[in-house]
């Protein structure tokens, strides 16, 4: 009896599976999308969370344009024992020299009147300026140069206040012959590290010679020894406003004379796309 029983819900079980047969992977997929949760251990989570935020590794072709750029940056210096030792010749100059007496000219002169013969020196220096803004085709520029001109003569001064700035807010712009060079694509060719003026290049050496017939004070002093002595009180004039700049920067750096190359090539790179 109880043989014959469990037969028939063997039967009807066999049935049942034949009419209603049971979900496969196969259909599941036939019917449409579905998420499979695929279990991981949690000490492997974080590791495939990392490794799916890796960006692409970049390839040749796009590692080497940084690599140029970076290089671009650089200067030759070719010169590096002679401009060394006049790196140290205008370290000692200013520590032993420049910096004492501009430390006693900014104890004896306050510093509105050392602002004032900064642009008076700037006021007169203008036509070094402006025909570089003309040699580099930046009429806008000369127009600039040449009404700060008219207006710092005039109302300030002759130059002892940069009333274009304070009052018509006309702001200088720094150009010399080097950088009109620079706009006409000529390059650094070299570091130079000259004595008493500093860091410089082959081109902005041959750029400041050029200067110096732009400046006024070239005709106006034409006796050498007080054209001497008055570019001599601009540096110490200069020095007055400056002093602690340069030791701070030499302290930060692992080698100054590095250090003071690369800065100065990166201005003057900077000054002449900026143009």
């Amino acid at each position: 009896m109880k043989r014959d029983f469990l037969i028939s819900i063997l039967i009807l079980w066999t049935l049942s599976l034949a009419a209603f047969p049971m979900p496969c992977l196969s259909d599941e997929l036939a019917s449409g999308p579905s998420v499979v949760l695929t279990p991981v251990a949690e000490d492997e989570r974080p590791v495939q969370v990392a490794l799916a935020n890796i960006p692409p590794k970049p390839s040749l072709e796009e590692e080497t344009p940084g690599a140029e750029a970076l290089e671009a940056e650089t200067i030759p210096d070719p010169l590096e024992p002679v401009n060394r030792a006049f790196f140290k010749f205008n370290d000692k100059l200013y520590f032993w020299v420049l910096k004492p007496v501009a430390s006693g000219y900014k104890a004896i002169i306050p510093q509105g009147p050392r602002v004032g013969i900064r642009n008076f020196f700037s006021n007169v220096s203008t036509p070094i300026r402006l025909v570089n803004c003309l040699l580099q085709a930046r009429f806008e520029c000369g127009g600039t140069e040449a009404l700060r001109f008219l207006v710092n003569t005039t109302f300030g001064v002759i130059g002892f206040l940069d009333a274009a700035k304070t009052e018509l807010h006309m702001e200088k712009e720094e150009n010399d012959l080097g950088t009109t060079f620079g706009v006409w694509g000529i390059g650094s060719v070299f570091y130079i590290n000259l004595p008493i003026l500093g860091p410089s290049s082959l081109r902005d050496g041959v750029g400041y010679v050029g200067d110096i017939f732009l400046d006024p004070t070239t005709y106006l002093i034409t006796s050498v020894p007080i054209n001497l002595g008055v570019k001599a009180y601009y540096l110490v004039n200069e020095a007055s406003l400056t002093i602690g700049e340069y030791e701070d920067f030499k302290a930060a750096a692992l080698d100054p004379y590095i250090a003071l190359k690369d800065a100065y090539h990166q201005y003057r790179q900077n000054r002449i796309r900026s143009k």
